[in-house]
């Protein structure tokens, strides 16, 4: 496989994808008017989709003590009973499991994930309020892991505790720093465990921030790169949400992405992502064309059947939208609806959609919505 340094060239439109990368033109200036990347929802939906090989790309020593063939539960009332009334601020990528061990103890694992731009004087003093509260509410301590996102090299808190004459109480943790695997590039390239993409899309999320060009080029990188590592469907499409949810480029581009997309699912003749985009939107883009054809029924011209085969097409998309932030929020998704129904541009309406199924949040789709 070749490196990804050799990333395919975008260029507006274009239907082909070039095998080399040449230097990015600087003619188009595309300002990245974006929201923050909602890295902690992103990181919290590939935990749960890819827990084992978490734990098999940053801790294999004790992937390898854990009897993976009773499964695994995750415990996301129980933390959130747990850390109820601490103040501890956002807690979206916080992650309990229950598991066992291969010696027949029931063990639970704490994964924190950490995003931040700033040091954090009071992360360590967090890990250990999860854990005290986690055993007070149910007599379990458990193996805390955590993940910590930001760009500084030596920021790593791994200890909190206190001294009181003789008696110490603290907490000690393994600390996973993405920022060391910028040196570790070819390993994450030749891996096959689906957190080398997660760690290189974030990683290059973050190195590519103010330069979407640059960004272009990387998201169809990985986007190739799920093909040639010889991933299944659900691989490709779970890895396919995370890239698509952190790797945000403006409206132009984002085309050119697409497009370029459903170029080369049909020539490799695995049309995965551009399903995921089509499955489900289909149903209310069915019904919107009826609507359509009788509105131009009733018209009984060409220029009405038209008009009314596009009226009923946009019809079909904003349904196929509410219906979805109906599923994805409740009421919350259902008030962004209105909302939506007021962007002008159908391109703007499926570029939305896009982004809702794979897993945007709703300050996000807000902010699509109207940015101009």
């Amino acid at each position: 496989m070749n490196s990804l340094a050799d990333r395919s060239m975008i260029r507006g439109n274009t239907s082909a994808v070039a095998a080399t990368r040449d230097p990015p033109s600087r003619n188009l200036v595309l300002p990245m008017k974006k929201p923050p990347v909602d890295y902690d929802a992103a990181w919290k939906e590939a935990l749960e989709t890819y827990f084992p090989a978490f734990m098999d790309f940053f801790l294999p020593r004790i992937h390898a003590a854990i009897d993976w063939t009773r499964g695994y539960t995750f415990l996301g009332q129980e933390l959130r009973q747990a850390v109820r009334k601490a103040k501890l601020g956002k807690r979206h990528a916080d992650t309990l499991i229950k598991l066992w061990r291969t010696d027949g103890v029931e063990t639970w694992v704490l994964v924190h994930v950490e995003i931040q731009s700033q040091r954090d004087a009071k992360f360590a003093e967090r890990m250990y309020i999860y854990n005290y509260r986690i055993f007070d509410r149910f007599g379990r301590q458990p193996y805390s892991i955590a993940v910590l996102g930001d760009k500084s090299l030596r920021w790593r808190p791994d200890h909190f505790g206190e001294d009181v004459w003789d008696c110490f109480a603290g907490i000690r943790f393994p600390v996973v720093k993405l920022s060391d695997y910028r040196q570790q590039w070819a390993m994450l390239e030749a891996s096959a465990n689906p957190f080398a993409t997660v760690v290189m899309a974030h990683l290059k999320t973050q190195e590519t921030q103010g330069d979407p060009e640059d960004r272009l080029q990387w998201k169809m990188a990985f986007t190739r790169r799920l093909y040639e590592r010889g991933f299944g469907r659900d691989d490709v499409v779970g890895l396919f949400k995370f890239i698509d949810w952190l790797m945000l480029l403006p409206q132009e581009l984002e085309k050119s992405y697409r497009d370029a997309i459903d170029i080369y699912e049909e020539r490799k003749n695995m049309p995965y992502i551009t399903s995921i985009e089509r499955m489900g939107r289909e149903e209310g883009i069915k019904i919107g064309r009826e609507e359509g054809r009788e509105e131009g029924r009733e018209e009984g011209i060409e220029e009405g059947m038209e008009k009314g085969l596009e009226q009923g097409e946009r019809n079909g998309l904003l349904t196929a939208i509410a219906l979805a932030l109906e599923i994805k929020a409740g009421a919350d998704g259902m008030a962004l609806a209105p909302v939506v129904s007021q962007v002008a541009s159908m391109e703007r309406l499926q570029q939305i959609y896009i982004r809702l199924i794979a897993g945007a949040s709703l300050d996000e789709l807000r902010y699509m919505c109207t940015e101009s």
